[in-house]
C-alpha cells in the first residue's frame, strides 16, 4: 500500500516538471484557484511561508527594519512619475477602472511593487535630517499579469515582502542595499539549507529603474537557476521624481538615496526543487512546520497509544513542533504520508520499544534509523535535527559545486551546457549585444550575476574576443 502512494509522484529523472507538480499536489501545498493564474495557498504551504516570514522578519528587525502596510492600489499619476519604472512593468500591470458601476476619473493599478507609494509617503513626511533614514518593510501580495504560471515559481498574485529605505547619503544607501542582499544570502543558506551564488546583475538584467541590482541565485536539481532574492540600489532617481529632499543642520537642502529589496514565495519552489526526492518533500528542520511525527506501531495493543501520546507531550514540552499519527492506517501508509509531507523525522514506538524504554528516530533525508532511550530522546532529537540541517546544506552545496563549470570559448560553453546544465563562469566585455548573442547561441542562457570577487579566467570576452570587463555566472533559468 505504501508504494502506491509514492507512485503518485513521477520520478525526478523521468520528468522533472511533472515531478514538481506531483509533489506540490501530493504534499497539499497549494492548488489552482478559480482566478486564472492565481493559487490557493493550502495549510501545508502557508505554514512554510509563515515560518519563512517569521524567521526572515526577525533578521530584518535585527538590522533596524520597521514594518508598515501601504495600499494595494496605486494611482496612475503616481506610477507615471518614474518613467523607467513604469515602462519596465507596463506589460504586467492590471488596472482598476471602475468603482462599483461608476468609471473612475483616474485609473488605479494593482501594485506590482510599491516604490511609488513609499516615495509618495516620504515626499510628505521627510523634511529634516532628523527624519532619516527610513528603513521600512511590508509583508503583502503583489499582482503581475504573467502569461505562463507555475505553482510558487510564477503566479499572477504572489506573497512577498518588499523593503524600501531612504538615506541621507549615497554610501549609506549603497551599504543598506548590500546588507539586505547579505541577509537574504545568509537566511537562504542557514535556514533553507540552499547554497547560492551571489552578485550584481548586469545592466540588462537589473530591476526596472534601479541603478544596481544584487541577487542570490540557487541551482535546482534539474540544473536550472532560480533567482531567489534581490536587493536594489535606486540612487536618487525615484526620490527626485517625487521631490523628496531634506534640510541638514545648516538648513541646506539635499537629495536622498533609495533602496528596495524583496523575497517571495518563490523560495518555497526553490526548497522543493533543491531538497525534494522521488518520495516527496524534504524540509530542512529549521523551517519545518512540523519537526517530527510520532508514529505508534501496533497501536491497537494495550498501552502503545498511551505511551505514544506521553512521548508527544514530552516533545512538545521540550519545545519541539511535533504531531502524532494515531489514525487507523497501517504503519507503511503513515510512513509514506510523513515522507510525502517532508517532515524531517518520524519517531516510531511500539510494544518492544516500550519494553526496552526506547524509540526509533528515522531521518527523512537519509532514512537512517537511530535507536534512542526515551530518557534521552529530547536531547538526541535536537542532535539529529541539527545534523540533518547541516547534511542537507552540504549535499546541496556538493551538487552546486559539481554543476559550476568554466568556459573560455563559445564552443566550450555550449559543450558544457549540453553535458552538465548548471552555472558556467565566463568572461564578458560588458556589451549587451554579446549577452544577447550568448543567449541565442546557448539556447537561453542568461547572465545570472557578476560575483563580488571576480576570477580572471581570460583576458577576452567569450563571445566577441574584445577585452573582458567582468567574470559572469551564466545559466538557464526559471
Amino acid at each position: 500500500m505504501a508504494k502506491k502512494l509514492v507512485q503518485n509522484i513521477t520520478a525526478r529523472e523521468e520528468d522533472f516538471a511533472q515531478w514538481y507538480t506531483d509533489v506540490v499536489r501530493e504534499a497539499k501545498l497549494c492548488d489552482y484557484s478559480g482566478v486564472k493564474g492565481c493559487m490557493n495557498y493550502l495549510p501545508n504551504g502557508y505554514a512554510l511561508w509563515e515560518n519563512i516570514q517569521k524567521k526572515l522578519d526577525a533578521r530584518f528587525k535585527e538590522t533596524g527594519v520597521e514594518n508598515v502596510y501601504l495600499p494595494v492600489m496605486i494611482p496612475e499619476s503616481l506610477l507615471q512619475k518614474e518613467k523607467d519604472h513604469i515602462e519596465g512593468f507596463a506589460p504586467e500591470v492590471a488596472w482598476v477602472t471602475h468603482g462599483g458601476t461608476e468609471p473612475l476619473q483616474e485609473r488605479f493599478c494593482i501594485r506590482p511593487t510599491s516604490e511609488t507609494l513609499f516615495c509618495d509617503v516620504w515626499s510628505k513626511t521627510v523634511q529634516s535630517y532628523r527624519d532619516l533614514p527610513k528603513v521600512w518593510n511590508q509583508w503583502c501580495s503583489v499582482l503581475r499579469w504573467e502569461k505562463t504560471t507555475r505553482p510558487f515559481l510564477r503566479s499572477r498574485e504572489f506573497l512577498w515582502q518588499e523593503g524600501h529605505t531612504i538615506h541621507a547619503t549615497y554610501e549609506e544607501a549603497e551599504e543598506r542595499t548590500k546588507q539586505m542582499w547579505r541577509v537574504y544570502r545568509d537566511f537562504v543558506q542557514d535556514v533553507l539549507a540552499i547554497p547560492v551564488v551571489s552578485g550584481r546583475k548586469t545592466e540588462s538584467e537589473k530591476f526596472a529603474g534601479a541603478q544596481d541590482t544584487y541577487t542570490i541565485e540557487a541551482l535546482m536539481h534539474d540544473g536550472k537557476a532560480l533567482q531567489s532574492g534581490t536587493s536594489h540600489f535606486f540612487g536618487s532617481a525615484f526620490p527626485n521624481a517625487f521631490g523628496i529632499q531634506y534640510s541638514d543642520k545648516n538648513n541646506e537642502l539635499h537629495e536622498v538615496y533609495e533602496t528596495s529589496w524583496g523575497m517571495s514565495t518563490r523560495v518555497i519552489g526553490a526548497l522543493i526543487m533543491v531538497h525534494g526526492d522521488d518520495s516527496g518533500l524534504v524540509i530542512p528542520p529549521r523551517v519545518a512546520p512540523v519537526q517530527t511525527m510520532v508514529i505508534p506501531i501496533a497501536q491497537h495493543k494495550e498501552g502503545v497509544l498511551d505511551k505514544a501520546n506521553e512521548l508527544l507531550d514530552t516533545l512538545k514540552a521540550a519545545g519541539y513542533k511535533a504531531k502524532i499519527d494515531d489514525s487507523d492506517k497501517a504503519p507503511g501508509w503513515k510512513f509514506s504520508g510523513q515522507e510525502i509531507l517532508g517532515i524531517p523525522t518520524r519517531i516510531e514506538i511500539g510494544p518492544k520499544d516500550i519494553e526496552n524504554n526506547q524509540a526509533v528516530i528515522v531521518r527523512r533525508d537519509t532514512r537512517e534509523k537511530i535507536v534512542v532511550s526515551l530518557d534521552e530522546i529530547t536531547t538526541k532529537l535536537a542532535e539529529v535535527l541539527e545534523t540533518m540541517q547541516k547534511d542537507m546544506f552540504e549535499k546541496a552545496k556538493t551538487f552546486l559545486e559539481a554543476h559550476i563549470n568554466t568556459a573560455t570559448t563559445m564552443d566550450e560553453m555550449n559543450e558544457k551546457f549540453n553535458e552538465n546544465l548548471g552555472f558556467i563562469k565566463a568572461m564578458w566585455c560588458g556589451d549587451e549585444a554579446c549577452e544577447e548573442e550568448i543567449k541565442a547561441q546557448t539556447g537561453g542562457a542568461t547572465s545570472r550575476c557578476i560575483p563580488e570577487e571576480e576570477e580572471q579566467l581570460s583576458d577576452v570576452c567569450i563571445c566577441c574576443g574584445k577585452p573582458a570587463k567582468h567574470m559572469v555566472y551564466w545559466g538557464k533559468a526559471y
